[in-house]
């Protein structure tokens, strides 16, 4: 609650003030010289809870502790107040040692109990309302004398949808605080950075006016409420504002004129340069319409709050006096990624020629794959993509959502190379966001590209929910000098707040990728997932099994003419390729541990995919077509085609491969990527990039 102000009192002439509607103020009745200075008008925040009404005991607040000098008859005792029946008249005071009167009693004039006036309703003209205050020597005698005071009661109030409902409406309580959870409030705003305009070249949030009435509706909208005597706005004036550094993250624009039909019907009035605007009142305009866009996400420097005020202020008063003060929070919504177990809605691929030929067969295999999951297929041609065919590298797809809108938002990623144009000039759209962070002062590596970026289905650790899941990126040993994703990234990914960041161990693959031995898919039963971490240990005891069935000569690479064939018995007498597994499995086993512990998963809920890796230097790559990098449409999996030893007709890799995920629901569909894709160090995952549908789950329902 704001500070109470007071007025000062006469016997000798009325006193005239401006009383807040919703706010209260403080009457000085007693004598003494104990106060803080002559205050003209007087506002302050809601009713408090140690203020009652005329029938009502309390303690007395602390904060009434000082107060102005009195005009008071001599022989005083006590004194009586008696109102408008608009006038709302509390007293506060330590019932400890104030017994409050009954009857026809008065009250003791003395510093235990203090006036405190309020009102409801706006007046029609001014200083229609009133206070008396009359002073006894004793509880019989006729009055000592009184003093008026005349009051005008404005309404001013500024209104944002903190209840997020999608609507604004008049809020008496905390404004200014913005909380967390279902019982949570404060309002919500949206990051423009949508391309509402087709002929705009840049985001929303780069023009500082409006491109397109389609773009108030990325907005949120404020009421300013301002009732009262049109005569009571020619001694006052009413000031919107913002911090120095909020400003930099919020822009708000009013319509010249209600209900503004052109895009030039709107006027920014605070933002970048301009920190504070005198609202133009009309002549009995009782509400005043703005709306506000943010202008960056939250980062290392920025914990998503901003707020916006409104100002009361004597014009007549030398310097101006801020009377009242209304305050508002928003919340700018986070970037918000989206896990494997929600339904697809677009499957990106490129379409791309090298040596070997074009990729359209696989294009057709995706095409199929997408027809299936009922997702629809976007192609990204070689004219945009320059031959770049790691779409997933490129970018990655989440949204933001607030109570009245929510849109997709592309996250390009700073690694910039054949398709660095793609999510900027061909995604960037109405109602399709973008948001990147760029390296100032290095190159990106190869964990910046964003098949290191993905993201858990919904868990709970202990007694820690994740409603939106925990992302996931890849980087160096605890404590070691290797690789990591750009610290930039990092931060913003932090930054979100709504899914903790978890980082894994990946630099000792030679791509760095988390996508090469980790996914998730979603089944039917009451966790709604598993996860998916490549095993060369559950490759190695594969093969074993099957050397002793008899089948010791089936050759891994079978049916590829330009790859040399490795039979069963030849790959497991590999003395090389099987410390390469061993070496491989314990770095995966140490990100296994990682995620049990920090997605609170049961070995249950993770299941081993045969694979081996092979040492190149320092770094593993896949020894075949690694089949945990698929993508994941709903229940049909595109995993690559790993080649392997044909047994009685079928690929005994396929068909382990299927023998655990079929029974979940899942259908199992084998794609050849291996000259497009996996010769290139990269598979199906990797090629291919999905945007899908946003939880249902409302992000500011959650307590990080």
């Amino acid at each position: 609650m704001a500070p109470r102000r007071a007025v000062q009192l006469s016997l000798k002439k009325p006193t005239y003030a401006v009383c807040v509607v919703g706010a209260e103020m403080l009457v000085n009745v007693h004598r003494g010289g104990r106060g803080r200075g002559q205050c003209r008008v007087c506002v302050a925040g809601a009713r408090g809870m140690l203020s009652a009404k005329l029938s009502s005991g309390h303690q007395r607040p602390r904060d009434l502790a000082e107060h102005l000098a009195r005009d008071v008859p001599r022989d005083a005792k006590t004194f009586r107040v008696s109102a408008s029946s608009k006038v709302e008249v509390l007293m506060a005071y330590d019932p400890r040692r104030v017994t409050e009167p009954t009857g026809k009693a008065h009250w003791p004039l003395d510093a235990n109990v203090d006036v405190v006036i309020s009102v409801d309703t706006a007046s029609k003209d001014l200083n229609d309302l009133k206070v008396k205050v009359s002073y006894f020597k004793h509880q019989e005698d006729d009055p000592l004398g009184h003093s008026m005071l005349y009051l005008t009661a404005v309404d001013v109030s500024l209104d944002v949808d903190s209840s997020r409902t999608g609507k604004v409406k008049r809020h008496r309580g905390d404004k200014k605080t913005w909380r967390w959870g279902p019982e949570g409030h404060g309002a919500i705003l949206l990051v423009n950075c949508d391309k509402d305009s087709r002929g705009s070249l840049e985001p929303d949030l780069n023009r500082s006016q409006l491109v397109s009435l389609d773009d108030l509706q990325d907005m949120s909208p404020i009421v300013l409420t301002c009732d009262g005597p049109d005569e009571l706005f020619d001694r006052h004036k009413l000031v919107l504002s913002v911090s120095l550094s909020d400003s930099r993250r919020v822009r708000v624009f009013r319509a010249r004129a209600p209900g503004g039909t052109s895009i030039f019907d709107y006027k920014g009035v605070l933002g970048p340069q301009h920190l504070s605007y005198r609202v133009e009142r009309q002549l009995g305009e009782r509400e005043i319409g703005f709306c506000a866009e943010g202008l960056t996400f939250p980062d290392a420097d920025f914990s998503g709050l901003v707020s916006l005020s409104v100002h009361l202020v004597d014009t007549v008063a030398l310097p101006e006096v801020p009377l009242f003060t209304d305050t508002v929070a928003f919340r700018v919504a986070p970037w918000i990624m989206t896990p494997n177990t929600q339904l697809p809605l677009e499957l990106y691929v490129c379409s791309v020629t090298d040596a070997h030929g074009s990729n359209e067969k696989f294009l057709d295999d995706m095409a199929n794959l997408a027809l299936k999951a009922n997702c629809k297929l976007v192609i990204c041609p070689r004219v945009e993509n320059r031959n770049d065919r790691w779409i997933q590298d490129e970018m990655e797809f989440g949204y933001i959502e607030a109570p009245h809108k929510s849109f997709p938002v592309v996250f390009d990623s700073p690694r910039d190379r054949g398709l660095r144009d793609f999510p900027y000039k061909k995604i960037l759209s109405p109602d399709f966001g973008y948001v990147t962070r760029e390296l100032l002062f290095s190159g990106a590596s190869s964990l910046d590209s964003f098949g290191n970026l993905d993201v858990s289905p919904p868990v709970t650790v202990g007694d820690t929910e994740y409603p939106l899941g925990r992302i996931l990126i890849g980087g160096s040993f605890p404590k070691s000098s290797g690789r990591r994703m750009a610290k930039v990234v990092r931060d913003f990914l932090a930054a979100q707040q709504v899914q903790a960041p978890v980082e894994l161990y990946s630099d000792w693959l030679s791509v760095g990728h988390v996508d090469e031995f980790l996914s998730f898919v979603p089944t039917s039963d009451p966790k709604g997932f598993r996860v998916l971490l490549a095993s060369p240990s559950a490759c190695l005891r594969l093969f074993q099994k099957k050397k002793e069935e008899g089948y010791g000569e089936a050759a891994q690479f079978a049916g590829l003419g330009h790859k040399v064939k490795r039979s069963i018995n030849e790959m497991l007498a590999d003395r090389h390729l099987r410390n390469d597994s061993f070496h491989v499995q314990s770095c995966i086993d140490w990100n296994r541990d990682v995620l049990k512990r920090e997605l609170g998963l049961a070995e249950d809920d993770i299941i081993d995919i045969p694979q081996l890796f092979s040492l190149k230097g320092a770094y593993a790559e896949a020894f075949f077509p690694d089949m945990v990098n698929m993508v994941v449409l709903g229940k049909y999996l595109g995993i690559p085609k790993p080649y392997g030893p044909i047994i009685n007709g079928r690929c005994c890799l396929e068909e382990k491969v299927r023998l655990l995920l079929e029974p979940l629901g899942l259908h199992c569909i084998f794609i050849d990527d291996y000259l497009s894709y996996h010769r290139l160090q990269g598979e199906i995952h990797c090629g291919t990039n999905v945007r899908r549908k946003p939880f249902a789950f409302k992000w500011w329902h959650m307590v990080p």
